[in-house]
């Protein structure tokens, strides 16, 4: 489980890096940040009370650092759904713990993408009042967003939550492998170190 808490560290760690980027030309890097594939496979793999509370500390605590740095509130109803999308692919983490693999998991991983890119998007063209509400301003914050953010449409940020969401997968699957397979090896080294005479 170590190589993989690392892991859900260095991508938290990342996303503070890449949200103080965007804004200094690296616009590309737009929401190239695996919070749905954290929250996914922690719930897979991690023990009861890890599943939910290391997905959602982590991103807190990339928020803080993140809205203090432009000036942003760190409670706002977008935010809440943020969370509340990340619980819900949390839960889809839980349906599939006892099945965890690459074979479950990627596909899962490009289904929660899609869950937290349609909430929060929904919630933006509902809540926003840049967009008309009726299907035409569903369609565009689902695909372009507002003219104020032209350099970042939406359809990037939900490019980049996929790409970034499956390679999270990806490695983490890789990590929790390789963790348990370093146990097994202690286990078994264990097992047959000769005891030494009294």
């Amino acid at each position: 489980m170590i190589p993989a808490l690392l892991l859900v560290f260095s991508a938290v760690a990342y996303r503070v890096t890449t949200g103080l980027l965007i804004h200094s030309g690296a616009s590309w890097l737009s929401n190239f940040a695996p919070l749905a594939a954290i929250a996914l496979c922690s719930a897979a793999y991690f023990p009861k009370k890890y599943k939910f509370s290391v997905p959602l500390v982590t991103l807190f605590i990339s928020d803080v650092v993140i809205n203090f740095r432009y000036g942003a509130p760190l409670f706002d109803p977008q935010i809440l759904v943020r969370y509340a999308a990340l619980a819900l692919v949390g839960w889809l983490g839980v349906l599939l713990q006892n099945r965890a693999s690459l074979k479950t998991l990627l596909p899962a991983s490009i289904v929660g993408s899609t869950i937290f890119y349609a909430i929060t998007n929904a919630f933006s063209w509902l809540s926003g009042p840049g967009y008309a509400k009726n299907f035409a301003g569903l369609v565009q914050a689902l695909t372009v967003g507002l003219p104020q953010y032209s350099a970042t449409p939406s359809w990037m940020f939900f490019r980049n939550s996929i790409i970034s969401d499956f390679l999270f997968t990806l490695l983490f699957v890789i990590c929790m492998n390789l963790g348990r397979s370093m146990e097994r090896s202690r286990g078994r080294a264990a097992r047959f170190r000769p005891v030494a005479a009294g």
